[in-house]
């Protein structure tokens, strides 16, 4: 069949609509707040990163933030914009000052997109500039202007304020979850010390750049004192500790590049070579890097993303004539980590002993680890446990943001999320009933199990997380007692093993209704009494009534509602203070005392929920 090709099959969008026609190429994916790597999150960033270059410029010491609700305001106390050209930086593309401006080559917005594609998705966007005893407003609406205020007097400190209110048309029924907002702005103050940052009554602050970073997320100290490298243009901390894996913080000109890209790559590599030369025995780089966390901050003159969220650094040089970005990496931790380590003896000797152990607990499981191999290549073939889908995380599908794989379990749960999903982004493992509680046992059993052995393969994580083929990885069992004992399990090994596929907000448990409220005209799914409760009332007095007790119970059909645009995920997450061991040793320990109160404790919960759905039915 052929298509017409003629004039008025040519047409150009005004730059709000080709946005949000195409949204994708401005934030990556739209989301619902529920990932890091969210729209509503990436807007937030976007202004943001207008006040920190202008902190990075020596103006304004402070950063107002809150969020009421889906309202987002930030205020900055720089120099304002221009009070002549505010409606134009805001509203009009490859409009603003660090096209040839010198000052901002090392900036983290040097395209004139970011604030205009906050503006274009958002329903209601204000942005108001004060500049010595002047102020100027502009008023938008999906990034049309609603009014243009003329100029007003103000006592207020010069800086820009921007209210924003992302548009629930294009992110659905969107929120915020803070503690995404609070890991973003305390990264902005790791690095640039000096800058407060006040959140909803919260003040950031820090003085000791990325070993405050590092502290942040550890949560107990490492095998030696932080060792923190500076220099021109690059800041480096990092140490080791008792976890599995490898675990980095990477960034470019401030922005936090989550996938890494030339700097980490030369980062991990320059320490291998590092420690190499210094302790004069080639050792396997996954022993000397085995266990490390570790931050890298590098400026670089405008910096090449591979994407418009600009996740992973593309650069190959620090500047148009200067050195490349792996010379550059490698030659100041090649001086100064060796220097470190010659004048603290006892740290080099804690490094030593750590990358002797890694390599005697990775000898003793290498024979089991080749055969593991070797059979979930084997099994890959016909795999029935693991079906994929085209995008991966990993790769340079421009759908890798939004893949995920559903953990589940039984062959009805499977077949129906298999049937209903979205074979581009979602792929299905299935489990075989119950795994096995890994608690307190060492990285062998992984191999040594085969479920455990199959799951580490289909992710691609047996080398760390920044290989995991997966951005999301979604627990989906049912909300009964057994449903509950395999996510704890799943969790379990997660936390044992692969604790940064939690910290970095890969893990989520999926949502899906408890009951089914129907009448002739509509179907509500509800997720919860109160919400069952609701629909009853909304829909008469004699609705049908369906209690789901697993996911097998939910045809294909019905599925496709609740892994779709409005699939509900809870994220799991983790805070500094959270031990890992502790968690695991209350719920996947021994038995306690401790534990079995709390059990007795939530058994009446449970209770009561069961007697209050006993006419369900």
């Amino acid at each position: 069949m052929s298509v017409g090709y003629s004039e008025e099959h040519i047409k150009t969008l005004d730059w709000q609509e080709h946005i949000r026609l195409r949204p994708g190429m401005y934030i990556g994916k739209l989301g619902d707040g529920s990932s890091q790597d969210d729209g509503v999150y990436v807007l937030l960033k976007e202004v943001m990163d207008n006040s920190i270059d202008e902190y990075m410029m020596g103006n304004g010491k402070k950063i107002d933030v809150s969020i009421d609700g889906k309202e987002v305001r930030v205020r900055d106390f720089g120099r304002g914009i221009p009070l002549g050209k505010v409606l134009d930086v805001v509203s009009k593309m490859n409009t603003g000052a660090k096209y040839d401006s010198e000052a901002f080559k090392k900036s983290v917005g040097l395209n004139g997109v970011g604030v205009k594609a906050v503006n274009a998705l958002s329903s209601s966007f204000v942005i108001r500039s004060i500049r010595e005893g002047q102020v100027k407003v502009s008023e938008f609406h999906n990034g049309i202007t609603v009014k243009d205020h003329p100029l007003e007097s103000t006592t207020e400190e010069n800086g820009v304020e921007v209210i924003f209110t992302p548009d629930e048309g294009m992110f659905g029924n969107f929120y915020f979850i803070s503690e995404y907002v609070d890991t973003m702005l305390k990264n902005y103050v790791y690095l640039n010390t000096g800058l407060v940052i006040n959140f909803n009554g919260n003040k950031f602050f820090s003085k000791n750049g990325l070993v405050d970073l590092l502290n942040e997320n550890m949560s107990k100290e490492g095998l030696y004192p932080i060792i923190h490298l500076i220099g021109d243009d690059i800041e480096v901390a990092f140490t080791h500790g008792l976890q599995y894996g490898e675990d980095y913080y990477s960034f470019v000109n401030g922005q936090n590049t989550t996938q890494g890209g030339t700097h980490l790559t030369a980062f991990r590599e320059a320490i291998v070579k590092t420690i190499r030369e210094f302790y004069k025995k080639d050792y396997d780089p996954s022993d000397i890097r085995s266990s490390i966390i570790a931050a890298i901050s590098i400026k670089v003159v405008e910096p090449i993303f591979e994407s418009q969220t600009k996740t992973k650094l593309g650069s190959k040089d620090m500047s148009p004539n200067g050195p490349s970005v792996r010379n550059f990496i490698m030659e100041f931790i090649k001086k100064q980590l060796d220097d470190y380590l010659h004048k603290n003896p006892e740290t080099a000797r804690i490094i030593l002993k750590n990358i002797q152990d890694s390599e005697k607990e990775r000898k003793a499981i290498s024979s089991i680890q080749k055969l593991a191999k070797d059979r979930a290549k084997k099994v890959s073939l016909h795999n029935k446990k693991l079906r994929d889908c085209r995008a991966h995380y990993n790769s340079n599908d421009s759908n890798k943001l939004d893949s995920t794989i559903f953990i589940t379990e039984g062959d009805s749960a499977s077949g129906s999320i298999t049937k209903s999903r979205n074979v581009e982004t979602q792929a299905v493992f299935s489990l075989r009933g119950k795994p096995l509680n890994c608690f307190g046992l060492t990285k062998k059993i992984v191999y040594e199990n085969e479920e455990f052995n199959l799951l580490q393969a289909a992710l691609n994580i047996e080398d760390g997380i920044e290989n995991l083929r997966y951005n999301n990885v979604v627990v989906a069992t049912d909300a009964d007692v057994d449903g509950m004992h395999i996510r704890l399990l799943l969790l379990t090994f997660f936390l044992q093993f692969f604790p940064d596929l939690v910290r970095k907000g890969h893990v989520y448990i999926l949502q899906t209704p408890l009951f089914r409220v129907r009448n002739k005209k509509e179907t509500r799914y509800c997720y919860s009494p109160d919400e069952k409760t609701k629909a009853m009332a909304a829909l008469g007095p004699t609705p049908e009534i369906t209690r789901f007790k697993g996911l097998g119970e939910i045809s294909p059909d019905e599925f496709a509602n609740f892994i779709g645009k409005d699939m509900r995920l809870e994220p799991v997450r983790m805070k500094k203070n959270d031990s890992v061991n502790g968690f695991l040793e209350f719920y996947m320990g021994k038995n306690t005392p401790d534990r079995q109160d709390f059990i007795i404790e939530n058994l009446r919960i449970e209770e009561d929920f069961i007697d209050e759905e006993k006419p369900v039915k």
